[in-house]
């Protein structure tokens, strides 16, 4: 599958989850996206230290925050970014997870969990460094795709099981 392929499927799978199927996706996959070990390569040169205690409170009670909350933090972290550009990618990862995860609770909009979803893969990728053509060969990106699939999609893996056999 190559990427395009991928983020369709992704797409075609936020859109027709249930609800309960998104927010367990978005939980998970918010929660997987702000790990604190993505913090661990923030320099004291690239956050203020408000901004880096705004960015730790936000990442440990991401399911618990609300979006009013969410909001006031990510403001505080935006305006205590001290470099134009060279975030650490996984700063950068946990930040844009932040945002997304806000608007989605704000707006309920699944267009944010499928950036989310896309983020992951990305996140992924940053890892194991997929290859464009064949964007499952690694285990690792197999893994999450399956991941994905199977919180949006539960039944897609009983149906695959049945046809396989």
């Amino acid at each position: 599958m190559d990427y395009s392929e991928l983020e369709a499927d992704v797409l075609r799978l936020v859109v027709g989850a249930t609800e309960a199927g998104v927010r367990a996706f978005g939980e998970e996959t918010v929660t997987r996206l702000v790990r604190p070990e993505l913090l661990r390569g923030a320099a004291e040169d690239e956050l203020t230290e408000a901004a880096r205690t705004a960015l730790a409170t936000a990442c440990a009670n991401v399911l618990t925050i609300s979006a009013a909350e969410l909001h006031d933090e990510l403001a505080t972290i935006y305006d205590g970014i001290l470099v134009d550009d060279d975030l650490d990618p996984g700063v950068l990862t946990a930040i844009t997870a932040l945002a997304h995860w806000k608007s989605y609770l704000e707006q309920n909009r699944r267009g944010e969990l499928y950036e989310l979803a896309i983020r992951s893969i990305e996140d992924i990728d940053h890892e194991v460094s997929a290859d464009l053509d064949d964007f499952l060969a690694t285990p690792e990106m197999a893994a999450e795709y399956e991941r994905i699939r199977r919180l949006l999609d539960p039944g897609a893996g009983q149906e695959r099981g049945t046809q396989q056999r």
